[in-house]
Parts: structure tokens; C-alpha cells; sequence
């Protein structure tokens, strides 16, 4: 407690009750996103670790919100009034809840975080409404207009002030497509449970795969070559990313190799899965992503 008590300090978060906000999101985060929350702690620097835990805390509440509300009600619709709170405190400054204002802290000494902020809400509704794609062009509309949007709430933190806004964006959107492609593989069986399917119907369509293949997890021909080529297809844009370092300063470059090594070492896991997949997601063996982590620390020390 001590340590972090030092990192509130260190990024000048002085009010008693906005450090009970980030030390309560701090907990959140570590309880949900454990290595992401460890790769904060260990690779960034104290001056930023708050307002990323802040804004990855607010990616994730919004994304449970609009995951528990997936149609509009006018008599009960939690996104909905979430969204008018987000924005009030945009307007405002000012918040009464405690993921929102440690939010408004965080624009406050980041002000580039509004903008994703609200390109990210403009976004959401694209997920509420979301149960599948008609074909790759549905999908990459979706990273376009949500996931990319939610993925640069924290890259917006990390990012160069000077670096060519298009090739940020473009590195960035490598990164994202490779990772939605692959949580929406990983998480077939989950999604499929509530109704939603992640990979194209399309896609089903040209490798003979039914709805109900993937729901029984049925190890055909068909099955085994769409996943592997969802998959190769993911890892290939991961790599692609691996330009992001370049774009962000050189206290953020540890961080940023480990996210995107930590991806690529989920694509690695789910692919040596196989079908297998659709009845378990993958995730990088321990030891492989304190493997990386270890790395990483070591070379931002250096």
C-alpha cells in the first residue's frame, strides 16, 4: 500500500477522496485483468499507472453496462444512463461516481482522452446492439466504429504527442483487429451461450461450419480450417503492431512490447488448441507471460 500510496503522490493525485477512487478502480482492475494490471504496475511510469488503471476501469464498466442492457428499454436502460452521466461530467467536470470521477481527473491532466472518450460512446451502441456479422466487411465496421475507439482510451495515454497521427492509427488498428479477432475466437463458447457469434456467418457459409457445429464444438475438416485461419489471420495483424513501440516514449516502450507480445502468445495458445477452443478459451502459460513481463522490467531498468 505504500508503493502506491508513493505512485498517487508521484502523478500528483493529492485529494483524499480521488485517491479512494483510484486505489477502489485499482482493485477492480487487478481483480478482472490481472496481467494487464501487473504489466501497469511493473512497466509504466508511476506518473501514468492511476490514469491508465482509471481509463481501463472505465472501458470495462461501460463494456458490462452495455453487455447487461443489450436492447434499449426505456423502463430500465443502464447504458443509456450511464452514457447521459458520462457526458454531463464532460460537460461539467464534475462526478459524483467513482470509476467516472477518477475519469475526469485523468482528462483533466490528459486532456487528448476526452476526444477517445467520446468517439468511444459514440461507438458503443454498435455493441449493444451487436449479436453478429454478415460478413467480413460487418466485422471490420465493428472494429472501426467500437473496438478501436475502446482500445485507444489507454493508447491515447501512452502515445507520443508528435507522432504521425495516421501511423498511430494504423498501428493501433493492426493491434485491435489482431486482438477482437481473437477474443472473438477464444470466447466462442461464452458468446455463443448468450446468443452472439464473433466470427462472420459468411465465414461459416465458405467452410460448411453450422451454428450448431460450434455450439456442440464439433471437431470437423471445416471447423478445424475456419479457426485456423481466424487465428493466423489475428496473429498476423499482432505482428503487424509490433510498430507501436516506435510511436509511443521510450518509458512506454516496455509496456506496449509486453501487451502486444502477451496477444500474440494467446494466438499461440489458441492455435496449438485447435477445436478445442470452442470448449475453453486459451491464454499464454504462466510461466510464458512471467517470462515476458520478467523481460520487460528488466529492459525498461536498463
Amino acid at each position: 500500500m505504500r508503493t502506491w500510496n508513493k505512485t498517487l503522490d508521484t502523478a500528483g493525485i493529492n485529494s483524499p477522496q480521488l485517491r479512494h477512487d483510484y486505489t477502489q478502480q485499482r482493485g477492480l482492475v487487478a481483480g478482472y485483468r490481472r496481467h494487464t494490471y501487473v504489466a501497469i504496475r511493473l512497466l509504466l511510469p508511476p506518473v501514468l499507472v492511476p490514469h491508465v488503471i482509471a481509463a481501463v476501469a472505465f472501458m470495462h464498466h461501460t463494456d458490462t453496462l452495455l453487455d447487461a442492457t443489450p436492447m434499449p428499454s426505456p423502463a430500465d436502460d443502464a447504458y443509456a444512463e450511464w452514457e447521459e452521466e458520462v457526458r454531463r461530467g464532460l460537460t461539467t467536470g464534475e462526478s459524483s461516481h467513482p470509476v467516472l470521477r477518477p475519469v475526469l481527473h485523468t482528462i483533466a491532466a490528459h486532456p487528448q482522452l476526452r476526444t477517445h472518450v467520446e468517439e468511444f460512446l459514440a461507438g458503443a451502441p454498435m455493441d449493444r446492439d451487436f449479436v453478429g456479422f454478415t460478413d467480413e466487411t460487418d466485422y471490420q465496421h465493428y472494429v472501426d466504429a467500437y473496438s478501436l475507439p475502446a482500445f485507444m482510451l489507454v493508447a491515447g495515454l501512452l502515445v507520443s504527442p508528435d507522432a504521425d497521427a495516421a501511423q498511430v492509427r494504423r498501428s493501433c488498428r493492426s493491434y485491435i483487429d489482431g486482438s477482437q479477432r481473437l477474443d472473438f475466437v477464444c470466447d466462442l463458447a461464452e458468446d455463443l451461450d448468450e446468443g452472439r457469434l464473433g466470427l462472420p456467418e459468411q465465414t461459416l457459409k465458405e467452410h460448411d461450419v453450422s451454428r450448431e457445429d460450434l455450439e456442440q464444438g464439433r471437431d470437423t475438416p471445416g471447423t478445424r480450417t475456419m479457426l485456423q485461419q481466424a487465428l493466423n489471420q489475428a496473429r498476423r495483424d499482432l505482428l503487424d503492431s509490433k510498430t507501436l513501440p516506435t510511436l509511443v516514449p521510450p518509458a512506454h516502450r516496455a509496456f506496449i512490447r509486453a501487451f502486444v507480445t502477451l496477444e500474440i502468445l494467446t494466438a499461440d495458445a489458441a492455435i496449438a488448441k485447435g477445436p478445442a477452443v470452442l470448449r475453453d478459451s486459451a491464454s499464454p502459460s504462466v510461466p510464458a507471460a512471467l517470462r515476458v513481463l520478467t523481460r520487460e522490467y528488466c529492459r525498461r531498468g536498463r
